[in-house]
Order: structure tokens, then C-alpha cells, then sequence
């Protein structure tokens, strides 16, 4: 990628514009504590994407005649004491291929310039309080309708230009697929019985430090796997436990990876938990297996479902017709969540543009449990990154209280579930790219099956 890649996606989107100028904010630095105690920079992905410049205090106004403009702060001689010597605003307007550029100052001014003259200003919906309060000032209007303004038309474009990865994004994801590969395999060295979540963590970051790379996530790493957004790393690993690992990091251009693993800790599965592993696995397999552009991501979301709730019914933990079971939600018992998500420059790519990203136009999500936290559902295309990563936990106070209203009796057994109480939970993730025919597995093999496993542990 270099300033003709940034140039073109400029172009594209300009040319698809209807009318008007498109704004791109940077982010600031955010503060720790106090304002010079700075949590480590990480630019906007949408302003990385058209810009490429991960330096804070930046903006890019996109004109009518296809003209951008980078705004930034002006070189002060005193940077050179503290910062030593490093590209100013033309350096970075140049790499982003970008021939015009203004004091940050500026902005407001221009933005008013453009409006008096009947120009519409299109921008992102803003998503942190300080971009919030910046829009506000420079638009000369209330936070409210600063938020309320934001140009649906504009993310639409954006969602359809980021949503195709090209060859060199790819190869992006896949660089950072590569450093999570030797992530875990550095978990597996320590995983084991009186080790800590902590230390197995500090293992990973320690990979991802090596590379100078951010995670792109607060990683889980977790012998609570039932919890499913579970950051906290205080737990000891004991014989019987698994252990629930889901991160990733950034490539050099900070595309995300995003892999999960769920490993036991005594180094081999035993009967109960090969069971639950073995039927996550065949879901995450049949999704796979069934990604196309055929298909939609609610269609694989429902294929996964479905081979779930057939592995369980083989296991005792449901009954009755699978499909029909799916259909009445009782799967959502044991997989409560979506299949995946779009990958990118973000984790969750685009995930602050809403549903835009996930539904096509017109469409609402589900209302039912489960269902309803599909974040992304619309029809695969080529060159769509996607996760797929199925999972079946066995949450106490969802069981209770399903239990407790006779939901979906049915099709499930109780009486069997309460044996798995205290199980925790069992998630298999890959990130894929949607091919012309089917798809393909991003970056390299991650020990998966339950002999790649128990082989890799070697406890």
C-alpha cells in the first residue's frame, strides 16, 4: 500500500458521494490519568483506511471536485527535543498522496466556508465523547444534533468499499494471523495445571511486544469460558479445568486477527469435554464448509445452530427435531451469541457504523434471543474477512432461569444439563475470506482438532 492505494479509495468514495464533502476525523491522544500520561496511540480505522497517518490530531476534508485536504498541527521546533527528528504534515500528506494541506486551526473555518456556500458536510457517526464534542464545535451545532446529522449515505459507501478486502489487506490479516499462530503457541507452552490466566497472558504479549504490534483486543483468557466478554486474568489453571483463549493482534497497517482456542488444562480433553469440544468443532467445520456467496451469514449462523443442537441431542442435553429446535430458539440456551463478525482494520470491522454493516438496507435483526445478537447477516461476497467462531456454554444463571420458566422444555433436558454445571465453555474460532466459489482459511493451521490439541500440549 502506498499513496496511490489511498488515493484511489479517496476517488471511489468521492465518485459515489451523491454531492457534498466528506470529513474524516483522526482521533486525539486519550489520557490515562492526567493529560500527558497517554494510553498508546491508535488512529481511527475509517481515517486510516482513506488516509493511512497513525499521528494524532488529524483530519481530511474530501472536497466536491474530488480535491482532499490534510489537516494537522503545525511543526513545532520544540517537537525535536522530545519526539527527535520525525515527518511533519506535508511527509504524511505525501505518503497519503495528498498535495493540499492546512493548520488544524483551519477546519472550522473552511467547514463554515462550505457550508455558506450550500455544500453538505457528510461525516461518521462519531463515537467517542471527545469527537462528539469536536464535530459539535466545528458544525456550530448541539452535541444532539451533531450525532443525529451524521450522513447515512456516507457510511453506506464507506461499509461497501471496506467490506471487499483486496489481495494486499489480505495479505495484511494474514501477516497478523501469522504473529498469532506463534501467540499460541507460546500459550501452549504454558498452560498447565498451578499456572496462572495471568501468566498464559503475559506469554502472548509477549509475542505480540516482540513484533512492536498491539493486540487488537483486550484479550479473554479464561478457565470461565461461560463468561463470555471475560477480561479479568485472576484465576489459577487447575487439573479438569478449560481454558478459554480468544486474541489477536495487528499487522504493521493494523488489520486485526481475531482466533480462539479452547484447551484443556491437564493436556487431554476428558470424555465429557471431548464431547462438547467435538460438537463445536463439527459446527465450526459445517459453517465453514458451507461459506460462499451462495449463502448468507444468517444461513451459516443457522447451519452451525442446527449442528449443535444435533451433536447435543446426541449427547442427552436436547431432544426432539434439531431444525425445529433451532427454529423455536432453544439452541440460544447452550449458543447464545452471533457466528462472527467482519474483520479488518477493526476487530469487529466497522462496528461503529450500527447495523449498516451487518444488515441490508430495510432489514431489522431478530427479536429472538440469540438471534438477535447476529452482528452480521447479510448475503457473503468475495473478498468478505469473516470469523467463524460457534461456542456452547453452560451459563448458571441463564440455565436457572430458563429452567425456573420451563423454556423450551422441549427440546431440552435439564436434567442432563444440570450435570454440566460448573462446565464453563467451549469457543472455536477462524477468520475466512469469502472466495468465487466457496471460501478459504486465513493465515496458518492453528493446532484445532482434539489430536492436534492434546498433540501440541504435550502436558
Amino acid at each position: 500500500m502506498d499513496h496511490t492505494t489511498f488515493a484511489a479509495r479517496r476517488e471511489t468514495l468521492r465518485k459515489k458521494l451523491s454531492n457534498g464533502a466528506a470529513l474524516l476525523l483522526g482521533q486525539f491522544d486519550a489520557p490515562r490519568n492526567y493529560s500527558a500520561n497517554t494510553y498508546r496511540f491508535r488512529q481511527d480505522s475509517h481515517f486510516l483506511y482513506y488516509v493511512g497517518t497513525n499521528l494524532p490530531g488529524m483530519a481530511c476534508l474530501i472536497l466536491e471536485d474530488g480535491e482532499a485536504v490534510l489537516f494537522g498541527a503545525p511543526e513545532d521546533p520544540d517537537d525535536l527535543v522530545w519526539h527527535g527528528p520525525h515527518p511533519v504534515l506535508k511527509d504524511h500528506a505525501r505518503a497519503a498522496g495528498i498535495e493540499q494541506t492546512r493548520p488544524l486551526s483551519d477546519l472550522a473555518g473552511v467547514l463554515q466556508g462550505q457550508k455558506a456556500s450550500g455544500t453538505t458536510i457528510h461525516y461518521l457517526p462519531p463515537y467517542r465523547g471527545e469527537q462528539k464534542i469536536w464535530l459539535s464545535e466545528l458544525l456550530g451545532a448541539p452535541i444532539p444534533s451533531v450525532i443525529a446529522g451524521a450522513s447515512r449515505e456516507l457510511a453506506r459507501i464507506v461499509v461497501d468499499q471496506r467490506s471487499v478486502k483486496t489481495d494486499e489487506e489480505l495479505v495484511e490479516i494474514e501477516e497478523a494471523l501469522g504473529i498469532s499462530a506463534e501467540m499460541y503457541a507460546a500459550a501452549m507452552k504454558v498452560i498447565g495445571p498451578g499456572r496462572t490466566e495471568a501468566e498464559v497472558c503475559a506469554a502472548m504479549q509477549a509475542i505480540s511486544l516482540k513484533y512492536d504490534r498491539q493486540q487488537s483486543f483486550q484479550p479473554i483468557v479464561s478457565i470461565r469460558g461461560e463468561v463470555l466478554h471475560n477480561e479479568s486474568y485472576a484465576n489459577t489453571l487447575k487439573e479438569g479445568d478449560l481454558l478459554l483463549i480468544d486474541s489477536g493482534t495487528e499487522s504493521k497497517r493494523f488489520y486485526a486477527s481475531d482466533i480462539t482456542r479452547t484447551f484443556p488444562v491437564s493436556g487431554r480433553y476428558s470424555e465429557k469435554q471431548k464431547g462438547i469440544y467435538q460438537v463445536v468443532l463439527n459446527s465450526q467445520l459445517a459453517a465453514i464448509e458451507a461459506a460462499s456467496p451462495e449463502r448468507t451469514n444468517r444461513d451459516l449462523h443457522l447451519i452451525a445452530a442446527e449442528t449443535i443442537a444435533r451433536g447435543l441431542t446426541q449427547l442427552g442435553l436436547m431432544r426432539g427435531d434439531p431444525a425445529e429446535a433451532v427454529r423455536n430458539g432453544a439452541h440460544a440456551l447452550f449458543f447464545p451469541h452471533g457466528l462472527g463478525h467482519m474483520i479488518g482494520l477493526d476487530v469487529h470491522d466497522m462496528e461503529d457504523l450500527g447495523d449498516v454493516v451487518g444488515y441490508p438496507e430495510g432489514e431489522k435483526r431478530s427479536s429472538q434471543f440469540g438471534l438477535a445478537f447476529l452482528r452480521l447477516a447479510r448475503k457473503l461476497e468475495p473478498g468478505y474477512a469473516v470469523t467463524v467462531e460457534p461456542g456452547v456454554y453452560f451459563v448458571p444463571a441463564l440455565i436457572d432461569r430458563w429452567k425456573a420458566e420451563g423454556k423450551n422444555k422441549d427440546f431440552i433436558n435439564y436434567d442432563e444439563v444440570e450435570k454440566y454445571r460448573g462446565f464453563g465453555g467451549v469457543r472455536i474460532e477462524d477468520d475466512i475470506v469469502i472466495t468465487d466459489t466457496g471460501c478459504r482459511v486465513l493465515g496458518p493451521k492453528i493446532p484445532k482438532t482434539v489430536e492436534e490439541v492434546e498433540g501440541a500440549l504435550k502436558l
